[in-house]
C-alpha cells in the first residue's frame, strides 16, 4: 500500500511540475524550481527540498501560495507548504524513495525497501536526515540563478544611470544583428545602484528574444566555485569550454574575485571571448583601476571598452523606486497600498541604495500580511530605525549646515546670509536651504528665516533649483550626497 501512496504522489508531483513550467515559462521554472526536490507528503504537509537558504527563502516570499495551489489541484491529501534546506551532502532518503517509485510506474515492481527508510508517507518531521550521495540538478557552470523581476522593464530610469542602460539596452537588443559595439562594456558603482538588475536584464532580454544566443550570468563567486570544483573534478577543460563558448558573458561582483588560479583562468576567458568577438559585460563596485584583483593589463583591458558609472539616486529617482516597488508587490498582494505620507517619509530618509527602499517595501508587505493591519506612519519609522540604525544618527542643525557650506565653498557666513545675488553666493545658499529641508525637521519659514530672513517662496524656488540641477548634472548629485554624509558623521 505504501508503494501504491508514493507511486500516485511522484505521478502527481511531477505534473505540478509540469503545470508550473507550463504557467511560469521555462526561464522561470529552470531559474527557481530546477533543483526544488519533493521530500514527501505527510498529513497533508507536503514538504519540498532547495540546496540554498537563498532559494528557501525566495520561494517562500515569491511563489509559496502558487506552488501551494497548484499542488492542492493534483495531490488531494495536501492542505499545506513547507520548502526545507538540505546541505550539500545531506538528503532526506525519501528522495531515492520517490525516485525508485518513479521508476516502478513505468517498469516492473522494485524489491521490497530496506526497513528504516524514510517515505512520503512517514512522520518526516521525526526522522533524522541521512546522509546520502545527493547531486543538485543544477548543471555545472549554466550560470547564477537570474531574478525573474530583474527586467528592462522594471528598472527605473533617470539621470544617474540613464548611459548604463542605454548601453545595456543596446547589447539586448542589436547582439544578434552586429558584433558588439561596446566590448567589455563595464559599470561601476557602489551597493544597491542597479548593477546587477542591468546584467539580468540583458540576460532575460536576449534569452526571450534570441533563444540561439548562448547567455552565462555569473558572479565572481560562482565563477570561483564552479572552477574549484572543476579542478577537483578534472573537468577543467569542460569548464573552460563552457565559458569560452558563451555568446555572452555577464560577471558581476568582480571586485571579490580571490585567488592567482582563478584570476589567470578569468584573464584568459576575456580575453578568448572578446578576440572571437563574443560580449563581455563586466559589474564591479570600482572602477577597473583599481581592481587590484586583475593584473596590469587586464585592468587596462577593462578600460579600453565602454565603462560607465551609475551614480547616486536623487529624491524623485528613489520615490519612483518606492513606487515601483510598492506597484510590484501589490500584484502579488491585493490590498498592499503604502500612504503618500509614508512614501515621502521612506524617500528622505533612506538615501543609500535601492536595496534599503526595496527592503522597506519588503518589509511593510511583511508587516500588512501578518497583521492584516494598514500601513502607518509608526510601522515605517520602525522600519527605517532597522534599516539604517535610527532616524538621525546625529542630529543636523543649520548652523552646522551653514558652517559646512562655508567651508566646502569658501564663502562666508554673513554672504550666505546676506542680501547679495552673485553666482558664487547664491548656488552655495542653494545648497544650504536644499540640505535644510532634507535634513532637518525645520519648517519653510523657519529656513527662510535663519537664512537672512527671507520668505518661504524663495527656499521653495532654491530647493527646486537645486533638484533641477542634480537632475542634469551627476557631479552635483554627488557633491550634495557627500555634503550629507559630512553632516551625519
Amino acid at each position: 500500500m505504501a508503494k501504491k501512496t508514493n507511486r500516485i504522489i511522484s505521478k502527481n508531483w511531477e505534473r505540478v511540475k509540469q503545470r508550473l513550467r507550463a504557467e511560469l515559462g521555462e526561464e522561470v521554472y529552470s531559474s527557481w524550481f530546477g533543483r526544488v526536490e519533493l521530500v514527501g507528503v505527510n498529513s497533508g504537509l507536503i514538504q519540498l527540498s532547495v540546496p540554498t537558504k537563498f532559494l528557501q527563502k525566495w520561494l517562500q516570499s515569491h511563489y509559496a501560495t502558487k506552488v501551494l495551489e497548484t499542488c492542492k489541484n493534483e495531490i488531494a491529501e495536501v492542505t499545506s507548504l513547507e520548502f526545507m534546506l538540505r546541505g550539500p551532502n545531506t538528503m532526506m532518503n525519501a528522495s531515492n524513495e520517490l525516485a525508485n517509485s518513479m521508476s516502478e510506474a513505468n517498469s516492473a515492481p522494485a524489491a521490497p525497501r530496506a526497513p528504516g527508510r524514510v517515505t512520503g508517507s512517514a512522520p518526516i518531521a521525526n526522522t533524522p536526515a541521512r546522509p546520502v550521495n545527493f547531486r543538485p540538478t543544477r548543471k555545472k557552470n549554466d550560470g547564477s540563478p537570474l531574478n525573474p523581476r530583474q527586467t528592462f522593464s522594471s528598472f527605473v530610469v533617470s539621470a544617474s544611470n540613464r548611459l548604463a542602460f542605454a548601453a545595456a539596452k543596446q547589447i539586448a537588443e542589436h547582439l544578434a544583428t552586429c558584433q558588439p559595439k561596446y566590448n567589455p562594456l563595464f559599470f561601476h558603482a557602489d551597493v544597491g545602484r542597479g548593477k546587477t538588475h542591468l546584467l539580468q536584464a540583458i540576460a532575460w532580454e536576449l534569452k526571450q528574444n534570441s533563444r540561439e544566443t548562448k547567455v552565462i550570468y555569473l558572479t565572481a563567486e560562482r565563477f570561483m566555485v564552479d572552477f574549484a570544483d572543476a579542478l577537483r573534478n578534472h573537468a577543467a577543460l569542460n569548464f573552460k569550454e563552457k565559458l569560452r563558448g558563451a555568446d555572452v558573458l555577464l560577471i558581476d561582483d568582480i571586485q571579490f574575485l580571490k585567488g592567482e588560479n582563478n584570476q589567470k583562468e578569468f584573464d584568459h576567458t576575456i580575453n578568448a571571448l572578446i578576440d572571437s568577438g563574443r560580449q563581455v559585460v563586466v559589474a564591479s563596485a570600482m572602477t577597473p583601476a583599481k581592481l587590484k584583483c586583475l593584473d596590469p593589463r587586464m585592468r587596462s583591458r577593462m578600460a579600453g571598452g565602454l565603462v560607465t558609472e551609475i551614480g547616486s539616486f536623487d529624491r524623485e529617482l528613489r520615490l519612483r523606486i518606492l513606487q515601483q516597488r510598492t506597484r510590484l508587490e501589490a500584484d502579488e498582494c491585493p490590498g498592499f497600498i503604502v500612504p503618500d505620507e509614508v512614501m515621502n517619509f521612506l524617500t528622505d530618509k533612506l538615501t543609500k541604495s535601492g536595496r534599503e527602499l526595496e527592503g522597506a517595501i519588503t518589509r511593510l508587505r511583511a508587516a500588512y500580511q501578518l497583521t492584516a493591519q494598514p500601513v502607518t506612519m509608526q510601522v515605517s519609522m520602525d522600519i527605517v530605525a532597522a534599516i539604517v540604525g535610527g532616524l538621525e544618527p546625529r542630529r543636523v542643525r543649520i548652523d552646522d549646515i551653514l558652517r559646512t557650506i562655508s567651508q566646502q565653498y569658501a564663502v562666508s557666513r554673513g554672504d550666505l546670509l546676506s542680501a547679495r545675488r552673485t553666482r558664487s553666493i547664491v548656488r552655495p545658499r542653494q545648497i544650504g536651504m536644499y540640505l535644510s529641508k532634507q535634513l532637518t525637521s525645520r519648517s519653510l519659514p523657519e529656513i527662510g528665516r535663519r537664512f537672512g530672513g527671507r520668505d518661504h517662496t524663495t527656499v521653495i524656488h532654491a530647493i527646486r533649483k537645486i533638484e533641477e540641477l542634480m537632475n542634469a548634472d551627476p557631479s552635483l548629485r554627488d557633491e550634495i550626497e557627500t555634503l550629507k554624509k559630512d553632516l551625519h558623521n
